[in-house]
């Protein structure tokens, strides 16, 4: 793969573009397109991301300032902004959103035999929701406040690797338990939530769908006790019960038993009550369940420092995701490639070499390798010490 190529393509090497032809031939992406068809339009996003850029203009300087690479890097003419200007606001992100989908199905495959930490055979999914803010005079289409807009990316997280399986992205004003009318249950898949999706007619689609969920009870959520399991209250639990919902409208919605559990962290001293229809682990097991869930957030808050998708390059709803496609595509792109080359650094440090290295022209693995800084073995014995008098 090396063959004197830069590091960037070398990466992009990683790309089914065999299947992005055929997404975009689909969609009619190239339909009367002279300049910068959608193959040099993803790679000149995906390098925006790589490198950090936050601007048109910046992305332009950089390009010019390394014309003479270009070529090498798949971009076969000179990149304009208004070029690029005119791409994002006419190419259909449905092509990008697409093919990261695709990246995601790859990703998912390679991290499927990772181990939770948990004796679970179930595949694990953490649904949770981020808005991105926006100002409303430059975005009207995604209103959010009075005089506030933002987009919500509605993520189920596959626990096994971190990897985003859906990703919805959608003006602020949609209610994260919307996000559960757009899920295809998985058979005996477990959906880890938060409150904000408590609504016991949308969970009963997943229950009778063969899938399990834990979530935590509002205060206000009406419950009668049908039987209680012993509780061990040297490890926090203080409770596991089953038990049946009494309200008019929610008993009527959920119908079937539950498992209720309630938790005191000994850490803390804050008590939780989760709920669920996962009868056959022990309690621990569900509250290690739910504390897993911290992985979305964690994958929200790196997207959100490492990716560009709180600065867009375009105002348009078009060009707002497709950046935010482009950037989930190269965090599943790195993710696949450290788990194709058994890399032990972190997606953030890899990131961040690749940042100020891709138009180097080395083996991507020896880049990628990190450095042993053991001792000053390798020192020449003969070298001075500036510090010594």
């Amino acid at each position: 793969m090396y063959a004197g190529k830069t590091l960037f393509a070398q990466l992009m090497d990683f790309l089914p573009w065999t299947t992005f032809a055929r997404i975009v031939e689909r969609y009619g992406g190239n339909h009367r397109v002279r300049a910068l068809p959608c193959t040099e339009h993803f790679r000149v996003l995906a390098f925006a991301q790589l490198t950090y850029r936050e601007s048109l203009r910046d992305i332009e300087a950089v390009l010019v300032a390394q014309s003479a690479k270009l070529y090498h890097m798949g971009i076969r003419s000179p990149v304009r902004r208004s070029t690029l200007a005119d791409a994002n606001e006419r190419r259909d992100w449905r092509m990008y959103a697409e093919f990261a989908q695709r990246l995601i199905a790859q990703a998912r495959r390679l991290y499927a035999g990772e181990d939770l930490g948990l004796e679970l055979s179930n595949t694990v999914y953490a649904l949770d929701s981020t808005t991105i803010d926006l100002c409303l005079s430059l975005f009207p289409w995604a209103p959010f406040r009075r005089a506030k807009a933002a987009v919500k990316m509605h993520t189920l997280l596959d626990l096994r690797g971190s990897i985003p399986s859906f990703i919805h992205v959608s003006d602020g004003k949609l209610h994260d338990v919307n996000a559960l009318d757009l899920l295809v249950p998985e058979l005996g898949a477990i959906y880890v939530m938060d409150r904000a999706y408590l609504d016991f007619g949308r969970l009963c689609a997943l229950h009778e769908a063969g899938a399990f969920f834990v979530t935590r009870a509002k205060s206000n959520t009406d419950l009668r006790r049908v039987y209680s399991a012993p509780s061990d209250r040297a490890q926090g639990i203080i409770c596991d019960q089953t038990v049946a919902l009494s309200g008019f409208h929610s008993r009527r919605n959920y119908p079937h038993h539950l498992r209720r559990i309630r938790f005191k962290d000994p850490e803390t001293g804050r008590t939780l009550i989760f709920l669920t229809n996962l009868f056959g682990p022990p309690p621990q097991a569900i509250c290690e369940l739910y504390k897993a869930r911290w992985q979305v957030e964690l994958f929200f808050k790196w997207i959100k420092q490492h990716l560009r998708i709180k600065k867009f390059l375009g105002t348009s709803e078009n060009a707002v995701k497709s950046q935010i496609w482009v950037a989930v595509s190269v965090y599943v792109l790195v993710a696949i490639i450290r788990k194709r080359l058994d890399l032990d650094a972190s997606l953030h440090t890899l990131l961040q070499i690749l940042s100020v290295t891709l138009f180097e022209k080395m083996p991507l693995n020896q880049c990628l390798l990190e450095p042993d800084h053991t001792s000053g073995q390798d020192m020449d014995p003969n070298q001075l010490n500036i510090f010594e008098y």
